[in-house]
């Protein structure tokens, strides 16, 4: 059994280091995280304009951040599945197919909350 290291400052810092360094990678060099990147742009700026309230910046700002960190995942597992299984293989297929399903169920569900929210603004700013 290994043991367990004493707690460290230092050794948790160096855990931020490693998330940003991984957020840097992933904005980077995943074509998806410049549409998910665009999409909160986006919408974070309609929510300026109508004026959001704290809730409603939760309800957006959580379901941006869902997706976000869904794609994440899913980068991560596409990434370790062709490690592990470089050639075809139908049980890394649906590995990945399942990933992906992920940030579909994740964006979905973000445009949901995202028209409960935004859709009586617009009615109401229309008006």
């Amino acid at each position: 059994m290994e043991s367990k290291k004493p707690f460290s400052v230092k050794a948790r810092l160096q855990s931020f280091v490693y998330a940003f360094a991984g957020l840097k990678t992933f904005f980077r060099n995943e074509h998806n995280s410049w549409i998910h990147l665009f999409a909160a742009i986006i919408t974070i700026i309609c929510g300026v304009v109508v004026h959001l309230d704290k809730y409603e910046w939760c309800i957006i700002l959580f379901a941006i951040g869902l997706v976000i960190m869904a794609e994440i995942f899913n980068t991560a597992i596409e990434a370790l599945t062709d490690i592990v299984s470089p050639n075809f293989n139908l049980i890394a297929k649906r590995v990945k197919d399942m990933s992906a399903a992920a940030v579909l169920i994740a964006a979905i569900m973000a445009a949901i909350a995202g028209a409960i929210v935004f859709i009586p603004k617009i009615i109401g700013f229309v008006n």
